[in-house]
């Protein structure tokens, strides 16, 4: 069932928000027929609902928010979340990943991604799995046994594991090909022995230089994308009955996994949202930053209504970037010493404040209420204004 363009029309008029018309319509599609008459009721179900979800002119909704967040927020434990597959990824979850959002951290502490396949990989475990393995980021110490130095012969000694190497499907002589890349280093294997290889500078090196050279030796990437260290194959099953093969990651990079042809781009979902914010944009880190939010909640069991959530997003995206909820951020942004005092580190600004000889106008609500102000919002909002002779005139006559 598709809702028709004259549905779509009156709701639009009605002031309806583009996000719920296509929730609606996204709902409607599951229906194979609906009589126009029901689909007529249910439009203006939604027009209702929808004109008494919006708030009051003057409505404190910073505070309900804060206090509909904050308030659930003390109940959250300190725990993380593990997706069991054949390895385990571990995901920060609770107050420690709400912090990492609302402080708009760079990296979250366990990113990760979900990567949906193309047909017919999403349709088979074992296709699936040698796209998940094609994913991994294969560095050149993890087809290692063991390695050391020589720092007699001034050497870097790789010992091979021919398990892992069969397994990648990495050949010796690639390796020896990937490591000759390596500025001044001579690159040295047995045909007899070729599990053990050794990398000799041309240069004279000092005992720290050498585990330098070792360190990048085995930092070197052979195959894979960057930051992808674990994948997980998952088995999704859809509300239609059927499933798909999606695979799980441990690390993320959503700029090289987009270049991936096995890869369903349009569905492709990290949970760093700065790689978000960097790649497709505000917008699309405006989303993540209410999904992560929400699922954090909803995985503590907390009901929290959405629009609180897509208010602090808004808050934190409004200028074209990602700004944090703090003195850092939003804030700290404010012109009142006095509201930036009431947040945090106050003799701070209260010093600064004098040292600048800073003005407080009293435009905003926690300065006001400080001072003993009546509060430009709710019933303060109003001023009403007598006119005294009008009034003497209206008794005269």
């Amino acid at each position: 069932m598709k809702l028709s363009k004259y549905f779509v029309k009156k709701l639009r008029n009605e002031g309806v928000s583009e996000y719920v018309i296509r929730k609606l319509q996204e709902k409607l599609s599951t229906y194979q027929e609906i009589p126009t008459k029901v689909l007529k009721k249910i439009v203006e179900k939604v027009i209702e609902k929808y004109n008494s979800a919006l708030i009051e002119p003057s409505e404190n909704i910073g505070v309900v928010t804060a206090q509909s967040v904050g308030e659930p927020g003390t109940q959250m434990t300190l725990r993380t979340f593990h997706f069991v597959g054949v390895k385990e990824l571990n995901v920060t979850l609770g107050l420690p990943r709400l912090i990492e959002i609302f402080d708009a951290r760079n990296k979250p502490s366990t990113p990760t991604m979900i990567v949906p396949l193309k047909k017919p990989y999403s349709q088979s475990k074992d296709k699936a799995m040698k796209v998940a393995i094609k994913l991994e980021e294969l560095l050149v110490e993890d087809i290692l046994t063991d390695h050391e130095t020589d720092e007699n012969a001034m050497e870097v000694i790789l010992y091979l594991d021919k398990d892992a190497m069969k397994s990648r499907d990495v050949k010796v002589k690639d390796l020896k090909a990937l490591l000759q890349k390596i500025k001044n280093v001579k690159v040295l294997y047995s045909e007899s022995d070729p599990s053990v290889i050794r990398i000799s500078p041309l240069q004279q090196l000092n005992i720290k230089q050498l585990n330098k050279l070792k360190d990048r030796v085995l930092n070197l990437k052979i195959k894979g994308i960057s930051g992808i260290r674990r994948t997980v194959v998952r088995r999704v099953d859809k509300e239609d009955g059927t499933f798909e093969w999606v695979i799980a990651t441990e690390g993320s990079n959503l700029k090289d996994m987009l270049k991936v042809p096995e890869v369903d781009r349009n569905r492709v979902y990290t949970n760093d949202i700065f790689e978000v914010y960097n790649v497709l944009g505000i917008e699309a880190a405006r989303i993540v930053i209410i999904r992560e939010a929400m699922k954090v909640l909803e995985d503590q069991g907390l009901d929290v209504n959405i629009k609180h959530i897509m208010l602090i997003a808004d808050a934190m995206t409004r200028t074209g970037k990602i700004k944090q909820i703090g003195r850092h951020g939003i804030v700290g942004e404010k012109p009142s010493p006095l509201a930036k005092a009431a947040f945090e580190i106050t003799t701070k600004h209260l010093y600064d404040a004098a040292i600048r000889g800073a003005i407080d106008e009293l435009k905003g609500v926690a300065e006001n209420i400080i001072v003993g102000q009546p509060i430009k919002t709710g019933t303060g909002k109003v001023k009403m204004y007598f006119d005294i002779m009008k009034y003497i005139e209206n008794l005269a006559s």
